[in-house]
């Protein structure tokens, strides 16, 4: 890791220049003199970086001062409703999509149904981008970027789809053809590093510098934000909990696409053991139709055939979420994915398992974006990666 001697000259302009639109961001609007102020930098320096930014209609002034004894002071303030970003989520089975401001507002969402896999993706997902970007060129506003997000693991700088196996996706190439494709800057990641910066930026993680997002469905993973951004790993691999190994039962056991801890307490595994041993206690027709929401309000309404089966998954669930909170100690831990729909149920027993059995019990709360997450990480991402900055958070 760079010590903070060897920043060059142009890390430290793009750190600059975050931390000046940041604070407009947050709070304006601001006159450049309250800018310097708070970031303890040269007036001449903010005024060049303000200059830049207003010519990039990043920041507008508001046409309005203030006063504060000397001369009147112009206030400046984030140009968020003047850009649009396209923020899209492809997993196995859906593609979600939205077109937003800058600010978060979502002007218009769709979604998609598809069982399509490897290079038959590809073109749908070109279609369905398209679809988006109609309803974008039909406003004023400049179109910044297309955020796209999938399930698996991604080379971010790459823009690389290392491996999606839902999608059976393998060092797909993605951002290049998109990028060619629709002449838009594109940025790629995975759908829980998108969804954690979404939750931090727009969601319930707002004003927390050190933040984990757990989305539990049909697998399970994790984004981790330690001092305000990814944390990706030496081998982009942070946040893979579902290959967590609950006990040693399964040391020295090859699993092929899912991991251990996915096995035992993902959604899918769960209806899929319940369906497998209630053959012969439900019938049939309900077994096939079965999802975890209805087993979970099964569960809250305390009906036996449920109960071990959510049991087992809380179990799990709590030594993952124990593992985050002793090896990150994040201000926040968020649930989401499937689970959402009834993570009241699960919240306080997870709590319960792990009282007193970690150092600090986490404080563990529902994902307040939901699907919507991801989208509003891309507006973050695409912001920060199509303007030259740096990702900072929250310096003041």
């Amino acid at each position: 890791m760079r010590t903070a001697q060897t920043i060059t000259a142009t890390e430290m302009r793009g750190i600059n220049r975050s931390a000046v639109l940041e604070t407009i961001r947050c709070h304006g609007p601001i006159a450049r003199t309250r800018i310097a102020e708070m970031l303890q930098v040269s007036l001449p320096t903010v005024m060049r970086i303000v200059d830049e930014l207003i010519a990039e209609d990043l920041v507008k002034p508001t046409g309005n001062t203030e006063w504060s004894g000397g001369r009147r002071r112009p206030l400046l303030e984030f140009n968020a409703k003047g850009h649009l970003v396209i923020g899209v989520d492809m997993t196995e089975d859906c593609l979600y999509g939205a077109v937003t401001d800058l600010a978060g507002n979502i002007l218009s969402e769709t979604e998609m149904q598809h069982n399509l896999r490897g290079a038959a993706c590809y073109d749908p997902l070109v279609a369905f981008i398209d679809k988006l970007l109609q309803f974008g060129r039909l406003s004023d506003k400049k179109i910044r970027g297309i955020g796209v997000s999938v399930q698996g693991i991604t080379y971010y700088e790459e823009g690389v789809v290392h491996w999606a196996p839902s999608l059976e996706w393998s060092d797909f190439p993605l951002k290049e053809k998109l990028q060619q494709h629709f002449q838009l800057p594109v940025v790629l990641d995975e759908d829980v590093n998108l969804s954690v910066l979404g939750e931090m930026w727009f969601g319930v993680g707002q004003n927390c510098r050190n933040l984990a997002l757990v989305i539990v469905g049909k697998g399970i993973g994790a984004g981790i934000i330690v001092d305000g951004a990814i944390y990706r790993g030496s081998h982009l691999f942070a946040g893979e909990i579902g290959y967590l190994l609950p006990d040693r039962s399964h040391l020295g056991i090859h699993l092929r696409g899912i991991g251990a801890l996915e096995s035992l307490a993902s959604c899918t595994s769960t209806v899929a053991r319940a369906r497998q041993n209630l053959k012969d206690s439900l019938p049939e027709q309900r077994l096939a139709s079965l999802t975890i929401g209805e087993m979970l309000n099964a569960y809250q309404r305390g009906e036996g055939w449920a109960t071990p089966f959510i049991e087992d998954m809380l179990d799990y669930l709590a030594q993952a979420i124990a593992a985050l909170a002793v090896c990150f100690d994040p201000d926040m831990i968020i649930l989401s994915g499937d689970v959402l729909c009834a993570a009241d149920i699960l919240i306080e027993p997870i709590l319960q398992r792990i009282n007193g059995a970690i150092p600090v019990l986490p404080r563990l709360v529902a994902s307040r974006l939901g699907r919507r997450a991801v989208v509003m990480g891309a507006i973050m991402e695409t912001l920060y990666n199509t303007a030259d900055f740096y990702v900072v958070h929250r310096l003041m």
